[in-house]
């Protein structure tokens, strides 16, 4: 049964954030710390999270950044369209969500069920997939499950914070070990760090852009049709295709070396 995420809820997300207990650290280098959770072996899907700290960002900023869909478009090269389906509450949504996977993988997308709450100078927004009847798999992307995904960003003073991205994905596919590795040791770092450049530019980029406009921060600007939670599912893995890229060699995959991910025009 889907529920929108309660206080319980956003407390245990929190707690995963923070605890490091049962955690391998996989990485930590840069300003960059990347752990897995230790955990059976026989397990699938395996649960990853990462912390680096934003100097010069307030939480805040990064908090409207990771809202901020018009602005993802400029700093997160890996996806190829978000979109807001609905909301539930005023402070939770539907939504989403497809990213380019390196070639030759094919490109996964997600429906979730977004939930955010400000807490003091901390913010926290979860996910986690849902199944809606308008927007079912699509023939040219693997639907992906979300079975936990969110970020925890804590304020250090006024003008910088620590951001904690913690997310347990079913990618829909038998992935070679490598790549796993690799999403570890460079494509979860390098996500961080163009987290912590947004940040760093988005002040000057909402000035010329609809700065007043902010509906996480104001629900009363928020136009968006209301879903209904009955109608909304949960989405379960072994509903979906689950296709074999286990062959796949490291020599065929290209990962983009694109240097911030920035498009160029304002």
């Amino acid at each position: 049964m889907v529920h929108i995420p309660d206080d319980a809820d956003f407390n245990s997300f929190r707690e995963q954030c923070e605890n490091h207990e049962g955690w391998h650290c996989q990485y930590n280098k840069g300003g960059v710390t990347v752990w897995s959770e230790e955990q059976d072996s026989t397990k699938a899907v395996k649960k990853l999270k990462m912390c680096i700290t934003c100097k010069d960002v307030p939480a805040e900023i990064l908090y409207d950044v990771l809202h901020d869909t018009s602005y993802r478009k400029k700093w997160d090269s890996n996806m190829i369209e978000t979109y807001d389906i609905g909301r539930l509450t005023v402070n939770a949504d539907i939504g989403y969500y497809s990213w380019k996977c390196p070639s030759p993988l094919k490109n996964r997308d997600f429906v979730t069920l977004r939930s955010w709450l400000p807490l003091g100078n901390d913010y926290m927004i979860i996910n986690y997939s849902v199944k809606h009847p308008k927007h079912p798999p699509r023939k040219d992307y693997v639907r992906a499950v979300s079975l936990q995904t969110g970020y925890l960003i804590k304020a250090n003073g006024s003008n910088s914070c620590s951001l904690y991205y913690l997310t347990q994905v079913d990618p829909r596919g038998s992935l070679p070990k490598w790549v796993v590795n690799k999403v570890s040791q460079f494509v979860a770092p390098k996500a961080m760090k163009k987290i912590y450049k947004a940040g760093i530019k988005y002040p000057e980029w909402k000035r010329k852009h609809d700065p007043d406009y902010k509906p996480w921060v104001y629900p009363e600007q928020n136009t968006l049709p209301t879903v209904n939670l009955a109608d909304l599912s949960i989405q379960r893995a072994d509903e979906l295709e689950n296709i074999d890229e286990s062959g796949v060699s490291e020599v065929r995959m290209h990962i983009s070396d694109e240097e911030d991910g920035f498009s160029k025009d304002s």
